[in-house]
């Protein structure tokens, strides 16, 4: 039986079945995670039969973001439905949300430090479809991200896996419907105060239209090839690290040296900054950071050309800075002037 003709939940579970083989060895815990939505209680059922088939243990999980009245019921109404898939270890988890970067950037957050300790040595599943990919990627255009940002969603970020971004939104409600899974509608899926919302309910649809269809996918395969031009040019940049820090500082990531780099285009430079920067604590890093960096450095024409040029403040308390021809990492004392943050 071709792809094509398979039933919706079966070519779910094939799609499932091809991630599983390509990113995790047999026998790696898989947990996935659960909203009760369609796209991740798609993704629960295929899972379960996938992952035992191939030897991996399987666990469930659903987070109680605390944000809805009765956000803890529907929490245990989706755990029951985990259970009555097959999933013997299923977990509720209670966060609680902040404020930083907005509700949705806060939700996130919390979900992810909830989930992370679940992968235990495997993977947490995420059910990211193809129209999540097209969101992402609009997005990235619309804030000016560049192409990290632009490039989406990958498969696999360990430890979390997206084994549905080939796949509809729209299959995932079907294949619900084919198992008899009762599918939550979440209110804020269709609440305009998020920027994904109306994106979604809005913009792709005029999109399409305007465009004669096919956007999503359009937008998605974009961002497979820009990963790919990504991956390329991370490989360089990790090459180029690795001659610019020497031997005696490669254990603690703290100086980059910069004879040389300067010199190198600026796509593979900005990379190799990134590449030291995240090695050596920071998070959090912006485009404006990294561009900071980046004229940092170049300002620099050899030993001596250093203190002068100022400092560059960064996430996580700590400065960069150049110092006998080095990009240097240091923490933030309060005589330390910078050259922004």
């Amino acid at each position: 039986m071709s792809e094509s003709s398979m039933p919706t939940l079966r070519r779910i579970e094939v799609a499932v079945g091809k991630w599983l083989d390509e990113y995790l060895p047999r026998g790696r815990p898989v947990t996935v995670a659960c909203s009760g939505g369609a796209d991740s209680l798609a993704l629960a059922a295929a899972t379960f039969g996938e992952a035992v088939r191939q030897g991996h243990p399987v666990a469930a999980a659903t987070v109680d973001h605390g944000l809805q009245a009765g956000s803890a019921e529907r929490a245990a109404t989706t755990a029951g439905l985990l259970r009555d898939i097959g999933y013997e270890d299923v977990r509720i988890l209670p966060v609680t949300v902040g404020s930083d970067g907005g509700l949705e950037a806060a939700a996130r957050t919390a979900r992810y430090a909830a989930l992370h300790p679940l992968a235990r040595g495997g993977a947490v599943l995420l059910g990211h479809t193809l129209d999540d990919q097209a969101e992402t990627v609009l997005l990235g255009l619309g804030r000016g991200s560049g192409p990290r940002s632009i490039s989406g969603m990958r498969p696999f970020t360990a430890p979390y896996g997206r084994p549905l971004l080939g796949i509809r939104r729209s299959e995932t409600e079907l294949a619900c419907v084919e198992a008899g899974l009762p599918v939550w509608q979440d209110p804020h899926n269709t609440d305009e105060r998020f920027t994904r919302v109306r994106l979604r309910t809005e913009v792709l649809p005029l999109l399409e239209e305007v465009l004669g269809g096919g956007v999503s996918a359009a937008l998605a395969r974009t961002a497979d090839q820009l990963a790919e031009d990504g991956e390329v040019l991370d490989g360089l940049a990790r090459q180029i690290l690795l001659r610019q820090v020497a031997p005696a500082d490669r254990g603690t990531g703290v100086r980059l040296t910069v004879d040389g780099l300067a010199a190198e285009p600026a796509a593979l430079r900005r990379r190799v900054v990134r590449l030291w920067l995240t090695a050596g604590g920071v998070r959090g890093l912006t485009a404006a950071h990294l561009n900071r960096v980046d004229r940092l450095l170049t300002t620099a024409t050899g030993a001596g050309a250093d203190t002068a040029a100022g400092t560059v403040r960064l996430p996580g308390h700590l400065d960069a800075a150049l110092d006998d021809g080095r990009l240097v990492l240091r923490p933030v004392t309060p005589s330390r002037s910078s050259t922004g943050s």
